[in-house]
Parts: C-alpha cells; structure tokens; sequence
C-alpha cells in the first residue's frame, strides 16, 4: 500500500511545518490529487489516520480535492481535459494527445492552531 509511504511524507512535512512556524495541532489538511496520480482515496484515508497518530495532525481532517487529468492535442494544437490517458481528443478526436497534468499530489494548505 504506497497511501502509507505518502502519509509519511505528509507527516514529515506537517513536522518541519510545525517546528518552523511554531504550531501544536493541525485542524485540516487539504490534499490535492491528480486524476493520473494512482492514489487509492479509501486507502489514503485510512492511511493518514494511523500515520498522523502521535503527530500534530493527528485527529485532523483530511481534505481531498480532485485534479483533472490535461493533455495537449498535437492534432489540433490545444490543451485538453481527459479523463483517461489513452482517451482520444475530446474537442477533434485525435489520438495524438501528451498528458501535461494529472499525475501530481501535493498539499494545497494546512489549518493549524
């Protein structure tokens, strides 16, 4: 399951965070996630509980937002939104498409107190 191996991170992350800035607790954490990115939402989830445990995330929520998967057309020239990698273009029907964005994740921001 790599949703622990990424929870790590975020934990290790929301440490520097906490030592540098000088927070206790953080209330939200707001994820952003490609569609391209191969993250298991559920597994995530419940990865980021048992990892948080002992941190200044622990208890808090875990907020998840949606990234579309883009590609640039080489048929017609124009950036698209795809849902999978292999669609063709939805605006020419291209099958020429190099996905651009999609795959990343990343923290958006954090609530702390």
């Amino acid at each position: 399951m790599h949703e622990m191996s990424l929870c790590e991170g975020i934990r290790g992350i929301v440490e520097d965070q906490a030592r540098a800035h000088g927070f206790a607790t953080v209330r939200v954490l707001r994820l952003e996630i490609g569609r391209f990115a191969g993250v298991e939402k559920p597994a995530l989830e419940f990865a980021f509980d048992v990892v948080m445990r002992g941190s200044p995330a622990e208890g808090a929520r875990l907020e998840m937002i949606d990234l579309p998967g883009r590609a640039m057309c080489y048929d017609c020239a124009v950036e698209v939104e795809i849902d999978n990698r292999l669609d063709p273009c939805p605006r020419c029907g291209g099958g020429k498409l190099m996905p651009v964005a999609g795959d990343e994740m990343r923290i958006k921001d954090i609530e702390v107190v």
